[in-house]
């Protein structure tokens, strides 16, 4: 049984199943505090496990001024940006947009790492794109009429805010890696992330700006629907991932894990009773084919 590619699509699909739990949260409670609560719980999470193991020693002044900046990036700038962004597009376009942050990720480890950019990763990024744009662009019905299809405000500040957090994501992960490469324990990596984060954001809302505060109060339905976004994505998906990775060929995990866009279509159809268009399942596809040039090796 190939068990590692099918922990590959078990990220996935943890990821997918996030974006539709997280649609009424962050709907409810507004970007910044949903994500803060989010944070807060998955630091403490990943906190027990760090103390019971001990890793904890393994970090110094060097690696958390890293992983600090690496969290401020990916973390707070870029999941907030993605859940500002689903707020207004939906699930399904948010996660589709945010998908480009491996091949911007690829751009950046070229420039500023000095990586590899072989034709195949060119083909592959390009591919990524188009698929994103005809997603965005035909990937619904007129028929469709679901509040998750439906998008609030203009289309242009959506796919901005999804850009931004694509972009937070990829600039976060090309900061971490030679952190990574250490050998440091991934778990403990990202508590320090994840928790940076949080105490940003938690200093953000405490601002006096009213376009920062929550939007409505903590329920006990909006506390557990966070908790399980923040287990479900970046506790199993992220566990998964990294047991996938670590006997599988990186190619090959690396394009199942970023399935997602297409995960999110099935599961979709089954939440809100409509079928998503053409369009959506081909910008889909072209994603993930886009992902598989741009992660062989």
């Amino acid at each position: 049984m190939p068990i590692h590619e099918l922990a590959a699509l078990g990220a996935a699909t943890c990821w997918a199943l996030t974006g539709l739990i997280a649609a009424g949260p962050a709907g409810h409670l507004g970007a910044l505090a949903f994500n803060r609560a989010r944070q807060l719980f998955v630091t403490m999470l990943l906190g027990v496990y760090v103390l019971l193991t001990g890793s904890w020693r393994a970090l110094d002044p060097h690696l958390i001024a890293l992983l600090a900046a690496s969290g401020i990036l990916g973390i707070f700038l870029g999941d907030t940006l993605l859940f500002a962004g689903l707020n207004r597009v939906g699930p399904r376009r948010s996660g589709v947009i945010f998908a480009l942050n491996a091949p911007m990720a690829a751009v950046l480890g070229y420039f500023l790492l000095g990586e590899t950019l072989p034709g195949r990763a060119v083909a592959g990024i390009a591919l990524t794109v188009c698929g994103v744009a005809l997603a965005i662009l035909y990937g619904k019905r007129r028929d469709q009429l679901h509040v998750w299809e439906t998008v609030k405000g203009p289309l242009w500040i959506g796919v901005l805010l999804g850009l931004g957090a694509a972009a937070g994501q990829a600039l976060g992960s090309i900061v971490a890696r030679p952190v990574m490469a250490s050998g440091i324990d991934p778990v403990l990596a990202s508590m320090v992330r994840v928790g940076v984060a949080g105490l940003c954001l938690s200093a953000l809302i405490a601002l006096p700006i009213p376009a920062v505060k929550p939007r409505a109060p903590m329920t006990p339905t909006a506390a557990a629907l966070t908790a399980l976004t923040g287990t479900l994505g970046l506790g199993v998906g992220m566990t998964l991932l990294l047991f996938a990775l670590s006997g599988g060929n990186v190619g090959i995990v690396s394009t199942l894990s970023a399935t997602s866009p297409v995960i999110i279509l099935p599961a979709l159809w089954i939440r809100t009773g409509e079928r998503p268009a053409a369009g959506a399942w081909a910008g889909a596809a072209l994603v993930v084919a886009g992902m598989a040039l741009l992660f062989q090796r």
